[in-house]
C-alpha cells in the first residue's frame, strides 16, 4: 500500500460547468495502439467486471495488458511468449513495431462517417512506451525507435482537418517499464502496488504537461490513478497541472481516474464501474470486442456485429451516458475487417438517426420507459421526443400517450406514420422490409400547461 498521504487540497476549486460540447457529443473513438500490437495476443475469456478478478488478470483478455499477463507462469500468454518468442524481452516488440500501412485521414476519416465526435489515441500505456517524443523516455518512444513517427501529432493533426475533438489517454497510475512490480493478479493488487513515489509523479507531470503543451487536447484521459505524492496544491503537483490545462484548453474536459481528486465526468468500462452510470455526466468505454489492443485470437463471435453497436450506443446515450468504443489497430496500421464493418454499419444508421441521437437528453420516465420486448429506447431534445424501436409491424410502446402529439409521428427515412393510444400505451405500425439498425420515430412532446 503507498506509504503517502495526499496532501490536503481543496479540489473543489477546479469545478466549473462541463462544457456542453462533451455531453452532447455522445460518441467518441478510443484507439489503443502500441508496441503490444505486435504480440496481438490474449485470451477472449469475457468482459471485464463479469469474470473473476484471479481469473481475470490470469487469462487477461486485454492484448494491452501482454506484458503483465507473461509473467504468470502458469499462464497460457507465457506459453505462447516461450513458443513464439523463446522468452524474448517486451522491448523487442517496440523495435519489430512497423506501421507502414498506417493512413490517419483514412482511419479518421472511418471514425467521422461512423458518427463520432471524438477521438482519443493512447498516447502512453501501461508498457510506458510512449507515441510521441516525451520527456524522460531517452529512446524509448515511437519517435527514437519503431515506428520513428510521433503517432500522437499525425492522429492529432487528422482529427482535427476532420473537424473533430481531439483526446489523449495517458497511463499515469502505471508504468511497468519504471516500477519492479510483481505480476498484478487483482484490481486490488493494482492499486495497492502501482508507483506512487514522487520521482515518478513527477515523471507524469511533465509527461502529462508536454501533451497539453503541444497538442491541446480537449479531453485529458487519465487511466488507474495519479501517483499518490503528486496529488497536492504545490509546484509539479496534480491540482497545478489541472490549472495549467483549464488555461491552456479552457473547454476541455478530464475523466475520473485520477484517484479521489477532480474530475468533470465519470467513466465505466464494460461491466466494471457502472455505479459511474449514476454520474450527470458520464461514458460507457469498451472494445468492438473483448479487448482494447488488437487481438488476433479474437474472432466474429467476440466482436460486435453492426446492430449490436448501435443498441448499445443507444442504450447508452438514453441513459445520459457518451459511448466511447475502442478501435485496436494492427501492428501494421490496419482497421481489422472485423473492426471497420460494424463502424461502417453504425454511419450507415446514423446519418438517419443522428438527430435522435446528438445533443439528446433521457426521456422522463412519466413521459416513456424502455423496453426489451420489443426493444425500444427514448430520447428527447428540445420539444421533441425520438422511439428507436428493434421491431416492425403493429408495436406497442411504454410511452402515455397524453404526454406526446401522436399525429406528429414521423419515422426517420420513410415519413409520417400512424400513431395512436391505447390502454395508456402507444401503437405504432413499423413497416417491414429491409433496413439498417433500429427504426427511429420522433415525435412532438405534449406541452403541460
Amino acid at each position: 500500500m503507498s506509504q503517502f498521504k495526499e496532501t490536503p487540497v481543496d479540489w473543489d476549486r477546479l469545478a466549473r460547468p462541463v462544457p456542453s460540447w462533451f455531453p452532447d457529443a455522445k460518441f467518441g473513438i478510443f484507439i489503443h495502439w502500441g508496441a503490444y500490437s505486435v504480440p496481438a495476443w490474449a485470451e477472449p475469456v469475457g468482459e471485464l467486471g463479469a469474470v473473476e478478478d484471479r481469473v481475470w488478470f490470469r487469462h487477461n483478455p486485454y492484448a494491452e495488458w501482454y506484458w503483465n499477463t507473461v509473467r504468470f507462469e502458469d499462464s497460457p500468454a507465457r506459453a505462447h511468449q516461450r513458443e513464439i518468442y523463446k522468452d524474448a524481452p517486451y522491448d523487442d516488440f517496440l523495435d519489430a513495431w512497423q506501421v507502414g500501412d498506417f493512413d490517419p485521414a483514412d482511419w479518421v476519416k472511418l471514425f467521422a462517417e461512423a458518427g463520432a465526435r471524438y477521438v482519443i489515441p493512447t498516447t502512453k500505456h501501461h508498457d510506458g512506451i510512449a507515441l510521441w517524443d516525451a520527456p524522460g523516455t531517452n529512446t524509448r518512444n515511437t519517435v527514437r525507435r519503431g515506428p520513428h513517427r510521433d503517432l500522437v501529432r499525425d492522429l492529432e493533426v487528422a482529427v482535427r482537418n476532420a473537424g473533430l475533438r481531439f483526446g489523449a489517454y495517458y497511463s499515469g497510475g502505471l508504468d511497468w517499464n519504471v516500477s519492479n512490480l510483481p505480476p498484478l493478479d487483482t484490481h486490488k493488487a493494482v492499486h495497492e502496488q502501482r508507483p506512487c513515489d514522487a520521482a515518478y509523479a513527477a515523471y507524469a507531470y511533465f509527461h502529462v504537461k508536454d501533451l497539453i503543451d503541444h497538442y491541446r487536447p480537449d479531453i485529458l484521459w487519465n487511466d488507474i490513478e495519479w501517483p499518490d505524492a503528486g496529488k497536492h496544491g504545490l509546484s509539479l503537483g496534480l491540482f497545478e497541472l489541472m490549472e495549467h490545462y483549464y488555461r491552456v484548453v479552457p473547454d476541455g474536459v478530464v475523466n475520473d481516474r485520477w484517484g479521489d481528486t477532480h474530475w468533470d465526468y465519470k467513466t465505466s468500462e464494460y461491466q466494471f464501474h457502472l455505479d459511474s452510470e449514476q454520474s450527470a455526466v458520464w461514458e460507457n468505454c469498451r472494445g468492438i470486442g473483448l479487448s482494447f489492443g488488437y487481438n488476433r485470437e479474437e474472432s466474429s463471435s467476440h466482436l460486435m456485429d453492426g446492430d449490436q453497436l448501435i443498441k448499445h450506443l443507444v442504450d447508452v446515450v438514453s441513459r445520459g451516458g457518451n459511448l466511447l468504443l475502442n478501435v485496436g489497430p494492427t501492428a501494421e496500421g490496419m482497421i481489422p475487417a472485423g473492426q471497420r464493418a460494424p463502424l461502417e454499419h453504425l454511419g450507415a444508421w446514423m446519418k438517419r438517426a443522428g438527430e435522435g441521437i446528438y445533443g439528446t437528453t433521457p426521456v422522463s420516465s412519466a413521459v416513456a420507459q424502455p423496453s426489451d420486448l420489443p426493444w425500444s429506447r427514448w430520447t428527447q431534445k428540445g420539444g421533441r421526443a425520438w422511439a428507436i424501436v428493434d421491431a416492425s409491424g403493429p408495436i406497442e410502446l411504454r410511452a402515455r400517450p397524453d404526454a406526446l402529439e401522436l399525429g406528429s409521428a414521423v419515422l426517420a427515412g420513410a415519413g409520417p406514420v400512424t400513431a395512436q393510444g391505447r390502454d395508456g400505451r402507444v401503437l405504432v405500425n413499423l413497416p417491414a422490409g429491409p433496413r439498417i439498425g433500429p427504426a427511429v420515430v420522433s415525435f412532438d412532446l405534449r406541452s403541460r400547461s
